[in-house]
């Protein structure tokens, strides 16, 4: 990776870190459907709670129409939970599930990156490539992707009509318990 691209991408990451959105719980309307879930890095002390509201207009495709968090930790875990924000709010259930997948793909790249449409997909996300290079970064950068995740195994978005061709989610980010993101 070039030296300007590195720079750019601990921009990315710091302006995120700074101004991170998403952060500050919005109140949930009532009768929508939502999940929440708290998230704890035990290594390093990060940790997040995260409310995702849905809209189930069409229960063949929920969407995720308001993300919203409180958490504290690193600049990578904040960064990273802003970004996932931008990324998956207004996207339909299947693509954010998609698009933590890709992320999940980059974090295992040690810092390789993934090839150019998968980075494209991912946007902003793509300035993570780096924290792949170091195992104990790279429990930061899931934290918010596993508190996603949890939220839409936990809210019962995903036991619509097709709940049945979906990813399964029982499968926690590390040996630990899928409340911890070890």
């Amino acid at each position: 990776m070039s030296s300007s691209l590195e720079q750019m991408y601990q921009q990315v990451i710091l302006d995120h870190a700074k101004s991170p959105h998403g952060r500050g719980f919005v109140e949930l309307a009532e009768g929508h459907l939502h999940g929440e879930s708290h998230q704890i890095n035990p290594t390093c002390g990060d940790e997040v709670t995260m409310r995702v509201e849905f809209d189930t207009a069409d229960p063949k495709v929920p969407t995720i129409s308001r993300v919203s968090w409180e958490g504290q930790g690193c600049s990578i875990s904040q960064a990273s939970l802003s970004v996932l924000t931008d990324l998956v709010t207004g996207a339909p259930v299947a693509e954010s599930e998609h698009l933590g997948d890709l992320f999940r793909q980059l974090m295992q790249s040690r810092g390789k990156g993934l090839d150019e449409d998968r980075e494209d997909e991912l946007g902003d996300a793509t300035a993570f490539t780096g924290v792949a290079q170091f195992p104990a970064r790279i429990k930061c950068a899931l934290l918010g992707w596993a508190a996603l995740r949890d939220t839409l195994a936990t809210s019962g978005v995903l036991a619509g009509p097709d709940a049945a061709s979906q990813p399964p989610l029982d499968q926690p980010l590390s040996p630990q318990s899928p409340q911890e993101n070890r």
